[in-house]
């Protein structure tokens, strides 16, 4: 599993109904994308829960070719033309699971990126990260579940869809758009670490 995420930073007195017209128009065109598990529309809107207006998708690849086939495509280029080039995030995939409402869609996500101190041992700092990961998972109301990880920048990154509300605690809160899930199944739970 790959994960993937850019940032478009909006100002502060775009019209956020812009970005919901272009997914509810468009979002569909990756219903179906070879090589993703799922692709999750992340919008937030500057105010109680957020600092900036935000499109931030975030994509669960199945395969390497399905992301290169993305960014060397017409749905990136799409993106690139309109907002000009974001700098495109990429974790490697330390694990998946369903939560305990994996057929609901899901109206909100949380995204917690941490860093790990140089002191810690890697392999700690994962153990660490996977029991909270197996906690989120649990949790009601999740959807599901991913955690990552970024080697050079020693980060992790914890994403959870939710069928209600964001929890407060759980980091970047973000309004669900949509959801294309072309190869969910194929994400497989557990771990990969």
């Amino acid at each position: 599993m790959h994960v993937m995420q850019y940032e478009i930073t909006l100002p502060a007195d775009y019209h956020m109904g812009i970005i919901r017209d272009r997914v509810a128009t468009r979002g569909h065109l990756m219903d179906a994308f070879p090589g993703l598990g799922l692709k999750a529309y992340l919008m937030r809107e500057r105010g109680e829960d957020s600092p900036v207006n935000q499109y931030a998708p975030l994509y669960l690849w199945t395969t390497p070719e399905g992301m290169n086939s993305f960014l060397r495509g017409p749905g990136f280029h799409g993106i690139v033309q309109d907002f000009g080039r974001p700098d495109v995030q990429h974790w490697t995939g330390l694990s998946y699971a369903e939560g305990p409402s994996p057929a609901a869609l899901p109206r909100s996500a949380t995204r917690l990126r941490s860093p790990v101190a140089p002191s810690a041992a890697p392999a700690d700092a994962v153990g660490v990260a996977l029991e909270e990961s197996r906690r989120l998972a649990k949790a009601p109301g999740a959807v599901a579940t991913a955690l990552a990880a970024h080697p050079r920048h020693g980060e992790l990154l914890h994403f959870t869809l939710w069928d209600h509300p964001a929890p407060q605690e759980a980091g970047d809160r973000y309004e669900v758009l949509h959801l294309s899930r072309p190869e969910r199944e194929q994400l497989g739970e557990g771990r990969r670490w």
